[in-house]
């Protein structure tokens, strides 16, 4: 099974990105986890990326806040798919870290989740590798019937206590 690479701009990116790691465990879906900033260590992220396609990677999860650059440069240097998790922070509620890291240019994409949005990042990633991986698809195939299953219950519920007519 290939590797999802999950990469912060700062470890302060953690308490957001556990999620998607909870996500990835829950599927026994193997990843690596490392912190590499665009800025400031531009040329060790270059080489993680560069080599993620021959290292196992068959997608990448990328995570920052503020200028939210990271995704963006991951993307540029490898055709894997990169899913970028803006992350909330105290400038702007992390509506600039959404902006910076949607709005890339033809040619270079990124998939980009809400913002704090990990566990959809991993979901998103799961359902990649689930092109090749039957036993990964029958997987989400389950969970999204135990949540249909949820919320039909939650209506029943409702209708219960509120549909008296």
């Amino acid at each position: 099974m290939k590797k999802v690479g999950i990469v912060m701009g700062s470890d302060s990116d953690l308490p957001v990105v556990e999620k998607a790691i909870a996500v990835l465990e829950e599927y026994g879906v193997p990843f690596e986890v490392h912190v590499y900033s665009a800025h400031r260590t531009p040329v060790e992220a270059r080489d993680f990326t560069v080599s993620a396609r021959e290292n196992g990677f068959g997608a990448i999860i990328a995570a920052a806040g503020m200028a939210a650059h990271l995704a963006g440069a991951i993307a540029a240097n490898t055709t894997l798919p990169v899913i970028g998790i803006p992350v909330k922070s105290k400038n702007f509620d992390g509506l600039d870290a959404l902006l910076s890291t949607v709005q890339m240019p033809t040619g270079i994409p990124v998939a980009t989740v809400a913002i704090d949005g990990a566990a959809n990042a991993a979901i998103l990633a799961i359902q990649m590798l689930a092109i090749e991986d039957k036993s990964l698809a029958a997987k989400l195939l389950e969970n999204r019937e135990a949540g249909t299953r949820k919320v039909l219950e939650k209506n029943a519920a409702i209708c219960e206590k509120y549909n008296k007519a």
